[in-house]
């Protein structure tokens, strides 16, 4: 089947087969290698990218079903080409210690990201809760919260600044 989508500010067009994953069209046709598969069955999360601004679980979404979505892999934080800026919340997963071996970061990353568009002040029990669908096999996940507290706050920080700027 052919498939038309935007991954990464890209417009991508691929002949798939109807039961490709889209964590595989990413990893494997793509070369989008961030986008980590751990369990296979959406437990560990850490295949999450956003399709349409929402943070989705992509080793267990058919890539059919993404059909004319806005896909954004950890790779695509930066923008359209790429580029060395890092995303707030990247920026607050380094300055908080919230990775070790880094496999479940990426996935860990796109997650809390979705998850400071829906919260503007988080609390800590917050954070733990939305963090349910993600798991970590190297920390004791506090350095992780503190990061998505962070990453949040620099979030919205840098979203009152644009809009004081533009008034």
């Amino acid at each position: 089947m052919e498939l038309k989508l935007n991954v990464n500010g890209r417009n991508i067009k691929a002949d798939v087969p109807t039961e490709m994953l889209l964590v595989e069209l990413l990893r494997e046709r793509l070369g989008l290698t961030g986008t980590h598969i751990g369990c296979d069955t959406s437990q560990c999360g850490a295949c999450v990218v956003h399709v349409d601004g929402v943070s989705v679980k992509s080793c267990t979404m058919l890539a059919v079903a993404a059909e004319g979505t806005r896909v954004v892999s950890i790779e695509g934080l930066s923008g359209p080409g790429g580029g060395n800026a890092l995303h707030p919340m990247q920026v607050a997963f380094h300055e908080n210690h919230g990775l070790q071996c880094g496999f479940c970061t990426p996935g860990m990353i796109m997650s809390a990201i979705d998850f400071a568009g829906r919260h503007t002040a988080p609390t800590e029990a917050e954070v733990r809760h939305w963090l349910e669908g993600n798991m970590c096999r190297c920390t004791g996940y506090q350095n992780i919260v503190a990061s998505i507290l962070a990453g949040t706050a620099a979030i919205h920080a840098e979203t009152s600044t644009s809009s004081m700027e533009a008034a």
